[in-house]
């Protein structure tokens, strides 16, 4: 332990944004998740929730927080990332993801946390500000998502054919015919099926497929329907999504807008680029209209990812302003 601590001090010498803390932490339900804290301990309290579902934080995440001012904590979710087992879906839900954030912010002894979360990392924050809204001193969320299917069928059924329907004719014809009346369901059930032949060539459809509408001047426009039945491993995220979208996010309808009241007394930026495909900017309006400490800030030119041009720069000063204010 001494060596390894002893590293930990002298990375950190060297680069501020190296972790002060990583570990993985056992959360019941045969899962360990892996969590990290970076800036400096007696700091703002601060926790990234990563989107997908399914990807896991990164180490640029940690760049959103300034090491002088922050102690934050960044943390794989169940079955994402470096958390174990990798892609473990039972007992995985967002009740459990929860229950695993008051687990770890109790572990750092924190009263109450700044709570940062872009896309799905969103809905996780706005779902634990509603449980927990005692919690949180402030909310910062990215490309605002809702959990919905409304949304989902928005984003792949109506914004897909619109703005790219050669894509579009590309995303159904990875389905056969008679399954192409409810293609999301269709979709879902592929990726979740055992067999590698079926779900691998819809894992690999859908990831692409999300990845063009995510990006606001992607490098390609199509799917490279070739390339669909590779014997490599598909990517990780389509199977927890599919997991998560065929449960409705294990939300009841509509349960985060419903529920909007209990952000009352929280503050909150909503950082939303103007032309985000996935995650529209009416949603970020719609939520905010129901709860008047939300203010939205829109990003031009930017879609919904986090590296579109401003939108990195947006969310970083949204954090630094959310910890300026004090929560009344």
């Amino acid at each position: 332990m001494a060596p390894d601590a002893e590293a930990g001090k002298s990375s950190r010498r060297t680069d501020p944004f190296a972790p002060l803390t990583s570990e993985f932490l056992d959360v019941g339900d045969d899962h360990e998740i892996y969590v990290e804290s970076v800036g400096r301990e007696g700091g703002v309290p601060a926790v990234y929730l990563h989107g997908g579902p399914g990807s896991g934080c990164q180490p640029d995440h940690r760049r959103l927080f300034d090491p002088e001012r922050f102690h934050a904590v960044l943390f794989d979710q169940r079955g994402a990332g470096r958390s174990r087992p990798k892609g473990k879906r039972e007992a995985n839900t967002l009740p459990l993801l929860i229950a695993d954030m008051e687990a770890i912010r109790q572990k750092f002894g924190f009263e109450r946390w700044l709570v940062v979360g872009g896309s799905w990392g969103a809905t996780l924050a706005l779902a634990y500000a509603q449980a927990h809204p005692d919690r949180v001193t402030g909310l910062v969320l990215r490309a605002t998502f809702l959990g919905t299917r409304r949304e989902l069928e928005g984003a792949f059924l109506d914004t897909l054919p619109r703005f790219y329907p050669a894509l579009s004719a590309d995303f159904l014809s990875v389905l056969p015919m008679e399954e192409r009346e409810q293609p999301l369901e269709a979709y879902w059930r592929r990726i979740l099926d055992t067999d590698a032949a079926v779900h691998g060539p819809a894992a690999r459809a859908w990831h692409d497929t999300e990845h063009i509408l995510s990006v606001h001047a992607p490098s390609r426009t199509r799917l490279d329907l070739a390339s669909l039945n590779s014997s490599r491993a598909p990517p990780a995220t389509p199977f927890m999504e599919a997991h998560y979208f065929a449960n409705d996010c294990f939300m009841a309808p509509d349960q985060l807008m419903n529920d909007a009241g209990k952000l009352a007394d929280i503050p909150g930026i909503l950082v939303q680029g103007r032309y985000d495909l996935l995650c529209p900017p009416t949603t970020s309006f719609a939520l905010a209209a129901r709860w008047p400490k939300g203010e939205v800030r829109i990003v031009e030119g930017a879609g919904h990812i986090l590296y579109d041009p401003g939108v990195r720069d947006a969310v970083m000063r949204a954090i630094a302003d959310l910890a300026s204010r004090k929560r009344d």
